[in-house]
């Protein structure tokens, strides 16, 4: 494939799957042949784009392919000849934009809500939307939620069953109903931030695309919710972390640490309209897990160096963001800022409790905490031991040499 012809079709993939699967599920009311027809149309594109050029409007040619292949799958498996012209006038009426009375302004967005239906499971909506609207693979959502592959595809089979047996409508609710979907929309917007900023799997660390997909969509939401706390908090969020992006590798690939980053490289655009958002809902009222993240984020963009961040405010933020939301990640991550503010052994001691509540076995960060602190103490053979554990469960490559060359560091060899 021409290198023109590639970078069209991942850039077709990034920004019209959701839309492509989403007619087609309008069309047919059937995810699975809607997905499979989308990922042939993908396939055949990259068969004839390197030869024929690249469409001037690829996601119409996509949708158009993908339509095919449904309309002969369908006429296959013999649905009858009404069931084909209820799918052609469907499709033809989805040429045009959308009309709802939701108030939902972006055609993603629709997706989400649609696919973050109250009769499925929250953990049901994540992941269909995951797979659905960001084309995230089964093995990338299981990483995402921490969960094995073989239990997450199983998950996504009983939500898209569900839909299918229980008859749940693929539309947009009305405005008044909006609001009960939010969380699970604000959960899958994180993830798809997280998914990007820090990749699960692969050879690069930042996967930009997915994080740019999510703050976009994130304004959008704001705009739409603009009296959702969470929504603005999320946003802050997103944009606090994102402005560290061009310092978090050097020019070899390799991670740089947060206290090691060089500030003047970090955006100061995004930091200050984070705070600003952050600054603008902290006085609405008790704050949930996401303005929680978002202060956070703030302590540490707004040091001016890695040694004037306030860490015994960081720490009691975690203290109260894992009051609001408990998971073993966020005592990881109070942990530090623990060790940080308060010694490495009293971080140590709150890793060990972890580590030995075996909730997060199969997590690499929680050992490579465990090598830093260790090493931190002095204990070297024990920092080692950490670390080649930690090396044995990472994915992604940046951070595997990070953790290479910090164990080659300590054992000298």
């Amino acid at each position: 494939m021409t290198t023109e012809a590639e970078a069209a079709l991942a850039h077709a993939f990034r920004a019209e799957w959701g839309q492509v699967v989403a007619t087609l599920i309008g069309a047919t009311g059937d995810w699975d042949l809607a997905e499979e027809c989308a990922q042939e149309a993908f396939a055949i594109a990259a068969q004839h784009w390197p030869r024929d050029g690249v469409p001037r409007r690829p996601g119409a040619w996509l949708t158009t392919v993908a339509r095919r292949r449904a309309i002969d799958r369908q006429r296959r498996d013999d649905i009858g000849a009404a069931k084909l012209r209820e799918a052609a006038v469907a499709w033809r009426g989805s040429e045009q934009e959308p009309v709802d009375d939701s108030g939902v302004p972006d055609d993603l967005l629709r997706l989400m809500f649609t696919c973050c239906h109250p009769a499925l499971s929250l953990e049901a909506r994540v992941a269909l939307t995951l797979r659905t609207v960001a084309g995230l693979t089964t093995a990338e959502i299981a990483r995402a939620l921490l969960v094995s592959e073989q239990t997450m595809a199983k998950r996504l089979t009983r939500a898209k069953r569900k839909i299918r047996h229980a008859g749940i409508p693929y539309r947009v609710p009305p405005a008044q109903l909006l609001r009960q979907r939010v969380p699970a929309v604000l959960v899958v917007l994180y993830l798809l931030f997280n998914e990007g900023y820090s990749a699960t799997a692969g050879a690069d660390l930042v996967r930009q695309n997915l994080t740019s997909e999510a703050i976009c969509l994130a304004r959008v939401l704001v705009r739409l919710m603009p009296d959702e706390p969470e929504a603005t908090g999320l946003l802050a969020l997103m944009l606090l972390q994102d402005a560290r992006r061009a310092a978090r590798l050097d020019s070899a690939g390799d991670l740089v640490t947060l206290d090691k980053q060089d500030r003047s490289r970090w955006d100061h655009d995004a930091i200050g309209e984070g705070v600003q958002l952050l600054d603008g809902v902290l006085t609405l009222g008790q704050p949930g897990p996401y303005l929680l993240q978002a202060a956070i984020a703030a302590c540490h963009a707004t040091a001016a160096e890695a040694a004037h961040t306030d860490w015994h405010e960081v720490a009691a933020l975690y203290g109260e963001l894992a009051r609001h939301a408990p998971s073993p990640v966020v005592e990881l991550n109070r942990a530090v800022a623990v060790a940080m503010a308060d010694g490495a052994e009293a971080g140590l001691a709150l890793v060990d409790t972890l580590e030995q509540s075996g909730a997060l076995t199969d997590y690499h960060l929680l050992q490579a905490t465990r090598a830093d602190l260790l090493r931190r103490l002095g204990h070297t053979d024990r920092a080692a031991a950490a670390y080649r554990q930690a090396l044995s469960l990472v994915s992604a490559e940046p951070e595997r040499r990070y953790l290479e060359s910090r164990l080659v560091e300590i054992s000298g060899n």
